[in-house]
């Protein structure tokens, strides 16, 4: 076995690797740019090489400075973990040059399935089953017009060196097709530095699931089951399961051997995932083959009772594989959740931060938490937004789902959005529960998973008031007691007021939504009591803080919340919901409105990638004036209202803050 191995990664996976190799006493070496100095991987590792800025394309996806980390180490094999180099030919070429093992398929197979067009005619000659389309070299769009045109739509662009969403667009009318194209193309050269493209059939109500498939250097291949990874936003799995629900033991033998044959099409070795389509009669198609270990692959580990990633160290070792087929057994179900800095409310938005307050839920038998991150750690703008993988464990998929559920509540994160309670919402869709997914399910459901939110908001809207008053009345306490007279009347904290009720005046941001919320005090004889009014309605109210804990009774309805801060923001953390909320301070009118004009600001940190349209030139309400990358997606800026461009303030490939302002925009009067 290695003595010493290079992660080629960051974040969680390099953490997922280094607790495997220490496991099997294997000595690790991260590598990490400007970013990631102080992150978790690098304090994991026995070693840690610096490679360079923050951006990817400057330290992390540099093979030759990582080759010479491992070279100047005496690492004798590379992991690639998944994204950045894991399915880079060159990299593997350049590993084996160096007399470096890369720990994953040979540079053959991943240039085989590297190009989705190439990948479908190999397949197409093995007899694995393909969705209608056009993977051709001509790229004319004309040509893939008139593909699409015969196939009828709704059609799917896909960028042949594309994974992970980018470069794939779906096209539903002939006249939609020359603008999604564009825009395709124009990501994918950004993703991939290729903009070459192909054009599927798109399935109306087609299910996303994979075949974990495993080869070894001595012909030995296996399938571990399969994964459900239907549920997706902007084409990026947000929950995985596994086995796939409905799944039945003859399907699963078709689809497992339907995937050891487009292995064994290009040689594989290592782990590598194929990915199919099932439709609604159990006809299945081939995707892609991702020549890596995948994001969702605890939910295999945990129902197969297997480390993939020390099957990855024994067999890029030469070793034969742990288990035949015949002793391959599958026990319980598992579900995986991908905790995101972003916000499902505002299209998913990424967000970058400081993770101001952070305690995920105790781990066991049953629960699992894959992360890279600690408390006061910062989220990037220049890499992926996930902040951890949850992944929970029973004997079946109810029971799975309940602790899946119970964790979110647990999992408590504030200084910036996340999409907990998105999840948590998606979970308790009574679809979801009956396992009635497919790859449109977020679209399909948006109004209950996003309207859940908004039903008892009263209620969070009146518990994080009443925290308020409640810390006002604490920290009077406590300046109290400080003071040299105690029957000053400052030394009070009653609340009295001379023929007047004591009254508080809050003006809360409780997702995305202003509310102006006065609290007054009521009489003490039984306890101080309050009402408080949040518009139209009024809740009766009484609590106390212990311990960073509000203990509050609304209404009669008693809750019991923890409390997190951070800045200017408050995470109220109940058992069923994480509760954002900012308190907004009094404007004094310093700054100017601005009459009919003014700016549009950047959502977030990100780089210009193209101006759409010209200074001066009108433009309409909603059309797209500008275009943004961050965390590696796209992002539109639109148009307010119908008006012109006075003058744009940053030029495509400018570095641009959150905030900033992106240009100057006048409204028709």
């Amino acid at each position: 076995m290695f003595k010493k191995i290079l992660i080629a990664n960051r974040g969680e996976i390099a953490c997922r690797v280094i607790r495997t190799a220490r496991k099997l006493g294997i000595l690790t070496v991260a590598v990490y740019s400007d970013a990631d100095r102080d992150a978790l991987h690098v304090t994991m590792a026995d070693e840690a090489v610096y490679l360079g800025p923050p951006p990817s394309r400057e330290s992390y996806l540099v093979v030759e400075r990582t080759i010479d980390a491992a070279l100047r180490t005496g690492a004798q094999a590379i992991h690639p973990g998944y994204g950045f180099l894991s399915e880079n030919a060159g990299f593997c070429r350049t590993c084996n040059e160096n007399n470096l093992v890369f720990i994953g398929p040979p540079a053959t197979a991943i240039e085989a399935m590297g190009s989705k067009s190439a990948a479908k005619n190999i397949m197409e000659l093995a007899g694995v089953p393909l969705v209608p389309g056009y993977h051709g070299e001509d790229q004319e769009p004309s040509i893939l017009k008139k593909a699409s045109d015969e196939m009828g739509y709704p059609v799917l662009l896909k960028a042949t060196a594309g994974g992970g969403g980018k470069g794939m667009r779906q096209v539903w009318a002939a006249d939609e097709f020359a603008e999604a194209l564009a825009s395709a193309k124009r990501e994918a050269l950004g993703s991939f530095g290729d903009d070459t493209m192909l054009v599927e059939k798109y399935l109306i109500q087609p299910r996303h699931v994979e075949v974990q498939v495993f080869c070894d250097q001595h012909g030995g291949a296996v399938y571990l089951a399969e994964r459900d990874c239907s549920v997706q936003r902007r084409h990026q799995k947000v929950i995985e399961e596994a086995p796939a629900p409905g799944v039945t033991d003859a399907l699963r033998q078709q689809m497992g051997v339907a995937a050891i044959r487009a292995a064994r099409a290009i040689n594989y070795q290592g782990a590598g995932t194929v990915e199919f389509l099932l439709d609604q009669d159990e006809s299945f198609y081939f995707m892609e083959m991702n020549t890596r270990l995948q994001v969702e692959h605890p939910v295999t580990e945990m129902i197969t009772g297997q480390d993939l990633v020390e099957w990855q160290l024994r067999v890029a070792d030469g070793e034969e594989l742990p288990l035949t087929q015949e002793q391959i057994r599958i026990t319980g179900h598992a579900l995986e959740a991908r905790i995101y800095a972003e916000d499902p409310a505002n299209d998913f938005l990424p967000a970058s931060g400081t993770l101001g307050f952070l305690q995920p839920p105790e781990e066991s038998d049953n629960v699992r938490v894959d992360s890279g991150v600690l408390q006061g750690d910062e989220v990037s703008v220049y890499y992926d937004p996930m902040i951890a993988k949850l992944i929970v464990w029973d004997e079946n998929r109810d029971k799975a789902l309940g602790r899946l559920t119970k964790a979110l509540t647990e999992y408590r994160i504030s200084g910036m959005a996340t999409n907990i309670n998105f999840l948590y919402n998606l979970l308790c869709c009574e679809a979801f529960k009956r396992a009635e997914v497919d790859t449109g399910f977020i679209e399909k459901h948006y109004d209950e998973i996003f309207l859940s939110d908004q039903q008892d908001i009263s209620q969070g809207v009146a518990l994080a008031a009443l925290y308020l008053v409640l810390e006002q009345a604490k920290n009077a306490e406590k300046r109290a007691t400080h003071l040299p007279d105690p029957w000053s009347p400052w030394n009070s904290t009653g609340g009295w007021r001379l023929n007047q009720a004591h009254v508080n005046h809050f003006e809360l941001l409780f997702q995305e939504q202003q509310y102006l919320v006065t609290i007054e005090q009521l009489g003490r004889a039984d306890g101080v009591r309050y009402l408080i009014r949040i518009g139209d309605r009024t809740v009766q109210a009484r609590g106390k803080i212990e311990n960073d804990e509000v203990h509050a009774d609304l209404d009669g309805h008693r809750i019991r919340a923890s409390v997190g801060r951070h800045e200017s923001s408050y995470s109220l953390y109940t058992q069923d919901s994480a509760l954002q909320f900012k308190v907004i301070e009094a404007d004094l009118g310093d700054e100017d409105a601005g009459q009919g004009a003014g700016g549009l600001n950047a959502p977030m940190n990100g780089t210009v990638v193209e101006l759409t349209a010209t200074e001066g030139g009108q433009v309409k309400k909603g059309e797209t004036l500008m275009i943004m990358e961050a965390m590696k997606m796209e992002h539109t800026i639109g148009a307010p209202a119908d008006g012109k461009v006075i003058q744009f303030y940053y030029q495509p490939g400018d570095l641009v803050d959150g905030g900033a302002e992106l240009l100057d925009f006048e409204v028709d009067s």
